[in-house]
């Protein structure tokens, strides 16, 4: 019983660079797609958006629902964090599932379900003291409903980084080819050789760097991803060796609420693309 429970167990990864507009979200929502929509994946998805700037939340309902759903006072990752004090809605006891937005339920029997950040997850911050495992445990309530459990990270060193790493099995690093592209780097290593020296019985394995919204600018590219290959190769990390180019279908397809690969006009070879990097993602965590 045990041994088939944990075979049932979401794999769980963080999305995470300490520096902004590296495309994060866009990469969670996509891979959140891929896996649920594709026929021979066809997983259960659950996003959790753990950035305050709610980027991926907007992205997978749209600006309207969204507001909608800010407005009527539905549960989000909030209120998660704030189960042991009062908020707006007055209600700080819940089940885990009460906080969890239906996105999209596909044929081949994917799914992909939400739990929603807002400007407010920003106040936590204030008050950090005996959070950090409330993400953690909430989650431990629900991944034996999903396949696979993505947390869109901010870009800042805080409680909510604590609480992703303790949710998490496998952390995934996107990184933009450009000047300064390393300087989230060395903060990363920092933050988790201080997360591993106070949680030792946590296993905390970080998936790889994903060179994201690639140019072929040269030599300044080139450049800048020789700097981030050195870097890994320091802390024996994996690059992964299938990229994701820059495509104007990428920002669209967050306007239209739709993966790569349904985006109006987008082209074939974008589509295929992320494929081949998502097919190496799943092998590197076990999927």
């Amino acid at each position: 019983m045990l041994c088939q429970e944990k075979l049932n167990m979401a794999k769980t990864i963080s999305l995470i660079n300490m520096k902004g507009g590296v495309g994060k979200s866009t990469l969670t929502v996509n891979l959140a797609w891929h896996f649920a929509g594709y026929t021979n994946w066809s997983k259960k998805i659950l996003v959790v958006d753990l950035d305050p700037q709610f980027n991926a939340s907007q992205y997978l309902l749209g600006a309207t629902k969204y507001a909608n759903i800010i407005k009527d006072g539905k549960l989000t990752i909030w209120n998660i964090f704030e189960q042991h004090t009062r908020t707006p809605t007055g209600k700080t006891k819940f089940e885990p599932k009460e906080a969890i937005i239906p996105v999209v339920i596909m044929r081949n029997g994917g799914k992909i379900d939400l739990i929603p950040s807002c400007l407010e997850l920003a106040l936590s911050l204030q008050n950090p003291y005996e959070k950090e495992d409330l993400l953690r445990r909430t989650l431990t309530k629900l991944e034996n409903e999903y396949d696979m459990i993505l947390i869109d990270c901010a870009p800042t060193e805080s409680l909510l980084t604590t609480a992703a790493y303790l949710s998490s099995e496998f952390i995934l690093v996107p990184v933009k080819p450009e000047y300064l592209s390393t300087i989230g780097l060395p903060l990363l290593v920092s933050s988790m050789l201080d997360f591993h020296d106070k949680y030792e019985e946590h296993h905390l394995e970080l998936s790889g760097i994903v060179f994201n919204a690639v140019t072929y600018y040269s030599p300044e590219e080139e450049r800048a991803k020789e700097e981030v290959k050195e870097l890994a190769k320091q802390n024996e990390w994996y690059v992964f060796s299938n990229e994701i180019n820059y495509s104007r279908s990428y920002p669209k397809g967050a306007r239209e609420g739709q993966p790569i690969f349904r985006t109006s006009y987008a082209r074939t070879e974008m589509a295929e693309q992320f494929k081949d990097f998502a097919q190496e993602f799943a092998k590197r965590i076990g999927l």
